[in-house]
């Protein structure tokens, strides 16, 4: 009979046992840990590939019965657990497909980790816009005629990457489509589904990128399944990409000292979406219609629902989402993000008979809400930022930049210039300056708006100086 969990399982059973450790980690099962008491109890399951547990990189028991079961679960070929998030994912996919000076087509709003990945190849990407929606004031998904449109142009690309769903929670409504036209020109489709591993769980939830076709796909398990952070998954369906080479990238870039916490909170995520049950399901959108209903009838509050039922958009007008963020965090509500407009909240995939304090939050959200009342407006953001060149090339590629002469220079000046550095708002890590693009009129009123609204960078810049780093004219 088959274990259930089997990696949890192995775990359990070994602990058990009281083993003394003369191994590595250090705190010795905990014996030795300075940390507070709470934290001490997951210690001993920390462990190393000792025998009996597996080896990581080289899985034949516990683990590779673990990673057959999640394959299973999500209708893939092969899956892999990933202990360095959902950035060794990104990477490991783009090494496997594509080498320096290949042309790779990329959804520009993509999360900062796929771009470091055309870097480190040394790729040739090449860019396409999604459209801008009022609704959410978000960057949603590229077009299937803006994606038929670039291949035609470009059809030596090696690869397509698109990210959906968004960070937001939009889904793209013609994935199946694009990843079609794509397997047509012989051109794998990678999707970075960061947000959408709970997609399989019910026939409630938007269809995944999975079973619309695409090739590889990375899901953040930690983000909406139980899973510890940093934890997540890579799956393969694929007749044009080799497994085994995305395994050897898997092997250099992942740590050689995985961590055993993250790997069995992985095998118990995946455990909870293969029993995730239709009934479950029922039971979750009934408390969040419930929840959503009593949102709504607090005063000057806007409640947008995102395609994806875990994602809701609140807003406060007159007021920034970064202001919101920080009335709610007075009240002990921290949500996923804030950004000019709106704050996004993500909530529990529920089972039947589990609780969360719906009732409790409404109250201070309401609370947060009257607040704001007596708090200074921001109003007057800009509402779109659609760009009007759907398909564009950096000025310079990854490696020719390596070559130019870089200077910092005052962003109100850097209009025309190329940028030498990643400037990312971060949350959500949409890159708004990539290394190599052009600076637009719209990306640096863009900037300025989110360092008035006290926005967090991250990136190579010196904004608390009002400085840009720049290729040199």
């Amino acid at each position: 009979m088959r274990i259930e969990r089997p990696l949890v399982e192995t775990l359990k059973k070994f602990t058990e046992k009281h083993p003394i450790s003369f191994h590595v980690p250090g705190h010795k099962n905990g014996l030795i840990s300075g940390l507070p008491q709470d934290m001490q109890g997951a210690l001993p399951f920390d462990l190393t590939e000792l025998t009996g547990l597996d080896d990581f990189h080289h899985p034949e028991g516990a683990i590779y019965e673990a990673e057959q079961l999640l394959a299973q679960t999500y209708g893939a070929d092969r899956s892999f657990f990933l202990v360095n998030g959902s950035t060794v994912g990104n990477l490991a996919m783009i090494y496997a497909v594509c080498k320096r000076n290949e042309k790779v087509i990329v959804q520009r709003n993509a999360h900062k980790s796929i771009f470091h990945g055309l870097q480190l190849v040394g790729a040739k990407p090449i860019y396409v816009s999604p459209e801008w929606d009022e609704k959410t004031r978000t960057a949603t998904h590229v077009t299937f005629t803006t994606l038929e449109e670039v291949l035609l142009i470009h059809q030596d690309a090696k690869a397509v990457i698109l990210t959906s769903p968004t960070y937001y929670g939009a889904v793209s409504k013609e994935l199946k489509l694009q990843i079609a036209l794509c397997h047509e020109l012989g051109i794998p489709v990678l999707v970075d589904e960061a947000h959408g591993a709970h997609f399989s769980a019910s026939k409630r939830f938007p269809e995944s990128a999975l079973d619309a076709g695409a090739d590889l796909v990375v899901q953040s398990a930690h983000k909406t399944l139980p899973a510890m952070t940093m934890a997540s998954f890579l799956h393969i369906k694929s007749n044009l990409v080799d497994a085994e080479r995305v395994n050897r990238y898997l092997r250099m870039l992942q740590s050689s000292s995985p961590s055993y916490v993250l790997l069995a909170s992985l095998d118990d995520a995946r455990h909870y979406v293969q029993t995730y049950l239709e009934s479950d399901a029922s039971y979750f959108f009934e408390k969040r219609e419930r929840w959503i209903e009593a949102l709504r009838s607090i005063p000057s509050l806007q409640v947008i629902e995102m395609d994806d039922p875990l994602k809701v958009l609140l807003r406060v007008p007159g007021h920034s989402g970064f202001q919101v963020k920080e009335a709610l965090e007075e009240r002990g509500i921290y949500p996923e993000l804030a950004d000019l407009h709106q704050v996004l909240l993500i909530l529990p995939l529920l089972k039947q008979g589990q609780s969360f304090p719906f009732a409790e939050t409404r109250i201070l959200i309401k609370e947060a809400v009257a607040m704001l009342k007596n708090t200074k407006a921001m109003d007057g953001f800009a509402t779109s930022y659609q760009n009007k060149n759907k398909i564009s090339i950096p000025e310079y590629s990854f490696d020719e930049l390596e070559d130019k002469e870089t200077e910092w220079i005052p962003y109100v000046r850097a209009i025309g210039r190329v940028s030498a550095g990643m400037v990312i708002p971060y949350p959500p890590g949409i890159p708004l300056f990539i290394p190599g693009e052009k600076i637009t009129v719209s990306k640096l009123s863009q900037l300025e708006e989110l360092l008035a609204a006290g926005a967090a960078f991250q990136g190579e810049h010196r904004l608390e100086e009002k400085l840009l780093y720049v290729v040199k004219n």
